[in-house]
Order: C-alpha cells, then sequence, then structure tokens
C-alpha cells in the first residue's frame, strides 16, 4: 500500500508541477504585448520579393528577438485580397491601392498609410543557347498581345521556331504590369505558359532553347556576385530598347544604375501597405525596412532601394 501510495503521490506531483509550468507559461505568452519591436504577426507580401522580404525579417527578428513575423507569400490578387479582410495587416505589393479598395478598409475603420520601399524591374529572360538578346519594346508588346509568335517574326535568322511565353503566376503583379504598362490594356496571349512562381520560370527558360521568361529583377542576380553587377548563369537576361531598332548602345539591362537612371524601359515602384492601428509591430518593420539598414538590404538584392536612389546613380556615374 505504501508504495501504491507513494507512486499516486509522485504522479499527482508531476500533474500539478506540469499545471504550474503550463500556467507561467501561458501567462508569460499573455504579458507580452505587441509592440513595434515585439510580437507575432502574419504579413502577405508578393511572391516576387521574396528573396528581399526573407532577408529584411531575418534582419529585423536577429535585431529583435521577441518579434516573430510570418510571411505568406502569394500572388498580387491574392496578397490584396488578404489586406481588405484584415487577415494581414501588412502588405507588400507593387501597387498602391485603389480609392474603392481604401474606402473598403475605411468602412471597416482600417486606415492604410502605404510606404514606398523601392524601384523593382521586370526582366526578360532567355535561355543560353539562344543568341537573340536584343528586343525593342513595340516588339516586346507584340509578342505579349500575340501578334508575334514565331521567334524569325522578330529574328529572320533564328531557327528556334515557335516561341513560348512564360510568367509565374496569372494574377501575378508581372502580368498586371505586363498588361498595364506594356500592352496599354490590351489582353495578353492567350498561348502564355504560367509556371505558378519566378523561380519555376527561371528553370523552365533554362532547359526550353524557344522560351522567353518574363520575372522579378530580384530573381536574376548572381548569387556569388556581391556587387550585383552580373546575373545567373543559369539563363540570358535581355536588353531592351525604346528605340524603333535595337543595338548594344541602345539597349539597357535591369541593372541597379539603370533602373535608378530611368534607363531601363521595364521598372515599378514596390510598397509596403499597412492597417496597424496600434503603431505596433507592422509599423515597426515597415520603419526598419525603411530604415538605412532596411535599405540597404534591398540594395545587395541588386533592385533600387526608395531613399538611395541618388546615391546609386552618383556611384555609378563616377566609376
Amino acid at each position: 500500500m505504501k508504495i501504491k501510495r507513494s507512486f499516486c503521490l509522485s504522479v499527482c506531483a508531476v500533474f500539478i508541477l506540469a499545471g504550474i509550468f503550463a500556467a507561467c507559461n501561458s501567462s508569460k505568452k499573455k504579458g507580452i504585448t505587441e509592440t513595434p519591436t515585439s510580437g507575432l504577426i502574419k504579413i502577405s507580401a508578393d511572391q516576387t520579393f521574396e528573396p528581399i522580404m526573407e532577408q529584411e525579417i531575418d534582419v529585423f527578428e536577429g535585431l529583435y528577438p521577441k518579434a516573430n513575423i510570418i510571411p505568406v507569400y502569394a500572388d498580387e490578387v491574392d496578397v490584396i485580397t488578404s489586406l481588405l479582410q484584415d487577415s494581414v495587416r501588412l502588405a507588400v505589393t507593387t501597387r498602391r491601392l485603389s480609392p474603392k479598395e481604401v474606402e473598403t478598409l475605411n468602412a471597416r475603420k482600417l486606415y492604410p498609410k502605404e510606404v514606398k520601399i523601392a524601384t523593382d524591374g521586370v526582366a526578360l529572360i532567355v535561355n543560353k543557347a539562344n543568341p537573340d538578346t536584343l528586343i525593342t519594346m513595340d516588339q516586346l508588346r507584340r509578342i505579349l498581345t500575340g501578334e508575334v509568335t514565331e521567334w524569325n517574326q522578330v529574328y529572320p535568322e533564328s531557327k528556334l521556331g515557335k516561341l513560348q511565353l512564360v510568367f509565374d503566376n496569372p494574377n501575378s503583379s508581372t502580368v498586371r504590369f505586363a498588361i498595364d504598362s506594356i500592352c496599354a490594356g490590351k489582353p495578353l496571349s492567350k498561348n502564355l505558359n504560367a509556371q505558378d512562381n519566378n523561380e519555376n520560370v527561371i528553370d523552365y527558360v533554362s532547359e526550353v532553347p524557344n522560351a522567353i521568361g518574363v520575372i522579378g529583377a530580384s530573381w536574376i542576380g548572381n548569387k556569388n556576385d556581391s556587387t550585383r553587377l552580373s546575373f545567373s548563369d543559369k539563363i540570358t537576361v535581355m536588353g531592351i530598347s525604346r528605340d524603333d531598332v535595337a543595338y548594344p548602345s541602345n539597349s539597357y539591362q535591369p541593372y541597379q544604375a539603370y533602373l535608378a537612371m530611368g534607363l531601363y524601359p521595364l521598372t515599378r515602384d514596390v510598397y509596403i501597405i499597412t492597417t496597424d492601428p496600434k503603431s505596433g509591430l507592422p509599423s515597426g518593420f515597415t520603419t526598419f525596412v525603411g530604415s538605412d539598414k532596411g535599405q540597404r538590404i534591398i540594395l545587395k538584392t541588386g533592385i533600387v532601394p526608395a531613399t538611395q536612389a541618388i546615391r546609386i546613380v552618383n556611384v555609378r556615374e563616377n566609376l
């Protein structure tokens, strides 16, 4: 009986201690209030900017151990929808909210703030075996709208045959940019090939000689080049000209300096949009991304930080 009683007492003690420990942990968790540098939030970001946001979050959480930011990467439509439905209080996107979207948020007593954090480029990539690497804006429009379907319609000597147009996702910001900013609202070709994300576009183009991919510029950098003056060796990045005929002298690739100087034709702004009513962690993270440290992270990814465009231009011009 003594053995049984001792065993029962031991078991009871274990459960009591476990209960006390759980209660302590629970009270500790409840005691952590959200501040600009602490708390737990989920954010939604355009998949195009995954490489950038991963670095921003890693550094921010390293500086502020009590902060926990969970990113969800999605197409632009889903990113904006999650913000409008109040599923997240911070979104990273390449467009500002429409007046109607602002009204929707205001009706729920949410007052969005939009902060430009960078200037991005939309890059055209082709297979390494493709000798044709220069293109005009007019040729690009005709390809995107389906007027041009064969490589020899652009380059008469090309032997590549049918042109395969590859995007990341039908609902992506890249597709919207192509329709709005390149094709002046005209629908894209029905032969568009969607690969779900930017990384898959690179892999597809690297394996298919007659493909041309359209992706975000932050995905094409050479990870082994700290200067960001070279591109991925898996693909070739095309030069684009605004003139009637593309020559090396009037065509530009999405190098950081060309983005900053406005020489590269396909640029777009990147925004953080917050609906944070109490200046909590979303506001703190936004402030960090716009700070010198956060902007330097963007600088290293190969696109243009919002606060350092002039500095980039001056540095490149003095090289």
